[in-house]
């Protein structure tokens, strides 16, 4: 939450000439907003609303080279873990110090409500040990602008790219038989 998966995503996906979906921006579109859902409905609500969002974006970019950006809590549902494993995922490394003034710019996140420190450092807490296993490649948005750190995150991903392709072995070639 607040490490900038929106920025950086919209931006890579630019770089790369890629389409970009924010499944938040989905569930907004199609539900309203966040914070009107988890105040309407409650969290359980929007965590199902989300988890669908993922999965319709993640099944309509088979095949192709789209970013998705997903909320920092959506990797907790169990599908959607099962659907990522099919993704290259993407970390984004954070810490609080670096968060602290973006999240007291933005009070429309519900799940900060209160000490939105202490919150964000015990959802971070919680999440982490899951992200860090999802995670394909990690990457520091500590320091940079978002350019900076798009560029770090296209590069990771073409040398990611090219260690999967020379990983895949190549089939044995056939040799016909004369019968």
């Amino acid at each position: 939450m607040a490490v900038g998966k929106s920025a950086i995503g919209h931006q890579i996906a630019q770089q790369l000439g890629a389409p970009f979906v924010d499944t938040d921006v989905v569930v907004v579109a199609n539900h309203g907003s966040i914070a009107e859902i988890f105040a309407s409905r409650g969290e359980h609500a929007f965590r199902e609303l989300e988890a669908r969002a993922v999965a319709r974006a993640i099944d309509d970019a088979r095949g192709t080279n789209t970013v998705i950006s997903l909320g920092g809590g959506a990797v907790l549902d169990s599908g959607t873990q099962q659907l990522l494993q099919h993704c290259t995922v993407v970390y984004l490394e954070c810490d609080a110090d670096t968060v602290a003034e973006r999240i007291s710019r933005n009070s429309g996140r519900p799940l900060l409500a209160g000490d939105a420190m202490e919150r964000w450092k015990t959802l971070f807490a919680t999440r982490r040990p899951v992200y860090e296993r999802l995670a394909d490649l990690v990457i520091d948005v500590r320091n940079g602008s978002v350019p900076d750190i798009a560029h770090r995150l296209e590069d990771a991903l073409r040398g990611y790219t090219a260690a999967a392709t020379a990983a895949v072995p190549t089939p044995a070639a056939t040799k016909e038989v004369e019968k």
